[in-house]
């Protein structure tokens, strides 16, 4: 009996087991204090935090901005070093790239007459003594004719003379009589020098029947004048023949930028497409000339005949401008100096693009003055660190994609 009544009460005692064990459950949800809602924010951003530090840690700078070498060439965008300096001691100059002295010749008609033949055209290339064309003149014919008559009188004074000494020596005929003849052989001998040194100057051929025109150098024809047929008078210039590779750069100054520049200073030469090329004062003239009373400074280009620079070469007549880093009696340094196409606006900045192993990375800098197309750093970049210059607001628009990408 006692048995059967303890079982019937086994459901019982779960239930009210089971119901504790709700109300304990609840009361201390209610007892326990809930995390403040800061700390839980806290807890979410550090999480956050370390995924953001993680992700970093694995991928290169988001504004770098990734450009492979050779497209950097392609898109001719042009680098250059940080340099040191003062942007009032630049002197911007309009310039003329010329030929030196020596690698240009202009050929003219020595004679009056007709153009015969025309061997060369322009842009071709001579060889030095080659025959550029041939004129028919009777100038020529005179100079010949001169010279082959005092080449007889010549000869004939010179038997003159053999004889008379044969007759001195053997006492037939007096002294005064040799003594004659040597002269009037000395004079004949300078007559037909002349006639022969004139001739050949003026390139008269042997038959006498034209006048060659003749390259003194080597080159290709820069200036071609001269027309099968035409008529020429003395001294019209006919070709023009310019040696390739040296050349060198005039630019025209005031008097009061000329004292400032000395030989040696160092300058750039900016071409009409943006490039730049390093060159160094030759000289300067002591005088002003001209309309405009300007002088003149005489640049040598740096690094010339060596077969590197990606820069395409000067051609003689090209008009150029130079950047003269000139000297000043001003104590102080001015700091670091960049083109100021290098400078550019991103976001309200002014950044510099600075060349990174895998392209550039744009760069806040603090700008001071600008003048003569140079920009004066005062923060933000180091003397020597390379930058984008020609053509940099092409990395600008690039930054500008790519953080509209990121968005």
């Amino acid at each position: 009996m006692t048995d059967k009544s303890q079982t019937s009460n086994w459901p019982m005692v779960a239930a009210i087991a089971g119901v504790a064990a709700v109300v304990g459950f609840g009361a201390a949800r209610v007892l326990t204090p809930a995390p403040a809602p800061q700390e839980q924010a806290h807890a979410a951003s550090g999480g956050k935090a370390a995924e953001s530090a993680a992700s970093q840690a694995s991928a290169p700078a988001s504004d770098e901005i990734k450009i492979p070498a050779d497209d950097i060439r392609a898109s001719n965008i042009g680098v250059q070093a940080v340099a040191p300096g003062d942007v009032r001691q630049e002197i911007l100059a309009p310039a003329t790239v010329v030929a030196p002295p020596g690698s240009e010749a202009v050929l003219v008609s020595k004679v009056a007459g007709t153009v015969l033949n025309v061997n060369k055209r322009l842009g071709e290339s001579v060889r030095a003594g080659e025959v550029l064309a041939t004129l028919d003149s009777q100038d020529a014919a005179s100079m010949a004719a001169e010279r082959r008559v005092a080449q007889t009188r010549a000869e004939q004074a010179r038997k003159v003379f053999a004889r008379e000494s044969n007759l001195f020596q053997q006492g037939v005929s007096p002294r005064q009589d040799m003594e004659a003849a040597k002269a009037a052989l000395e004079v004949a001998e300078a007559e037909t020098q002349r006639a022969v040194s004139v001739a050949r100057a003026a390139h008269v051929s042997d038959d006498g029947r034209g006048v060659a025109v003749v390259s003194p150098i080597a080159g290709k024809v820069s200036l071609q004048s001269a027309t099968l047929g035409a008529y020429v008078s003395p001294n019209d210039a006919l070709f023009r023949v310019t040696a390739p590779g040296a050349v060198q750069v005039e630019a025209s100054v005031t008097s009061s930028e000329a004292g400032r520049v000395a030989t040696g200073d160092a300058a750039t030469v900016i071409t009409s497409s943006g490039e730049q090329v390093q060159a160094v004062v030759r000289s300067v003239t002591p005088t002003v000339s001209g309309n405009a009373r300007r002088a003149t400074v005489v640049l040598s280009l740096q690094g010339q005949g060596e077969a590197k620079s990606a820069v395409a070469p000067l051609v003689v007549g090209e008009g150029v401008q130079v950047r003269l880093h000139a000297r000043t009696e001003q104590a102080g340094s001015g700091g670091l100096m960049v083109p100021e196409e290098a400078v550019q606006n991103l976001d309200g900045r002014d950044v510099l693009f600075v060349r990174t192993a895998q392209g550039f990375r744009p760069q806040p800098v603090r700008i001071g003055s600008r003048s003569g197309g140079i920009a004066q750093v005062l923060s933000g970049v180091k003397q020597g660190e390379q930058v984008a210059t020609r053509n940099a607001f092409l990395l600008k628009a690039e930054a500008k994609k790519s953080a509209g990408d990121d968005e």
